[in-house]
């Protein structure tokens, strides 16, 4: 049974956390959000002292995480710009782009003759490069109303569009399913997590999920505490 308790607020919201210890786990501490609550692994050997230290920590990175993960209407305009002047040459200039609830199945649309794009309120939360990707598959419809050779031309120079799309077409079928079996413990399954040296891999997560490499257990670097910001204070975030 993991420990499960609430933990002072963090940005004006209460926050219920469950925190998994793991012998397997050595160098990193990863949060997700799981049922409604707030999970954070941790390597066995921490203190208690530790214990809360990057329980607040990661709930800061992951409040971050999330905030970038939901732009508002505004900050969808301003996106859509730089995308369409990175990849598009300028040339896709859209009236308005907001989020939508109403798309259906879609995950997002535009109509090419007032130069509208709606974006579907299921892409809110997805990885920044999905978002990217559905952004820039409805400029480049004000360019290319249909889905000929040209349209694909354009979405090539977008590095990750191939990958995008595997995303959602996943995520479409995770939906269609249902939830499946709950993940396995993590004392459970090989960490191998601990076999990487990222310090922060939440911008390449597909999850969720934020991840940091605490480094060695003894000495300093564990025992010091977050920066108020909830960054590290070697100067990543």
């Amino acid at each position: 049974m993991h420990p499960t308790y609430d933990l002072s607020t963090i940005g004006g919201v209460d926050h219920e956390v469950e925190v998994r210890r793991s012998r397997r786990r050595v160098r990193t501490v990863t949060a997700w959000r799981e049922d409604g609550r707030t999970v954070v692994a941790i390597p066995a050997r921490f203190t208690r002292a530790q214990e809360a230290e990057w329980v607040r920590r990661m709930l800061l990175r992951l409040a971050t995480q999330e905030r970038r993960r939901r732009p508002s209407d505004d900050e969808l305009v301003s996106r859509a710009a730089e995308l369409s002047a990175r990849y598009l040459q300028g040339r896709a200039v859209p009236t308005s782009v907001r989020w939508s609830s109403n798309q259906g199945r879609r995950w997002g649309s535009c109509t090419p003759s007032d130069g509208s794009i709606r974006i579907s309120d299921r892409v809110r939360g997805m990885p920044r490069w999905v978002l990217d990707y559905v952004l820039l598959h409805e400029l480049t419809h004000l360019l290319h109303p249909g889905h000929g050779p040209e349209f694909w031309a354009e979405l090539d120079a977008y590095p990750r569009t191939q990958r995008a799309r595997g995303f959602l077409e996943g995520y479409s079928y995770r939906e269609e399913r249902g939830p499946q079996d709950p993940a396995p413990d993590d004392d459970d399954v090989e960490d191998t997590e601990d076999t990487e040296d990222t310090e922060d891999t939440e911008d390449t997560e597909d999850a969720e999920r934020v991840e940091a490499h605490v480094g060695a257990l003894e000495g300093a670097a564990a025992d010091r505490p977050p920066a108020a910001d909830g960054t590290d204070r070697d100067g990543t975030d």
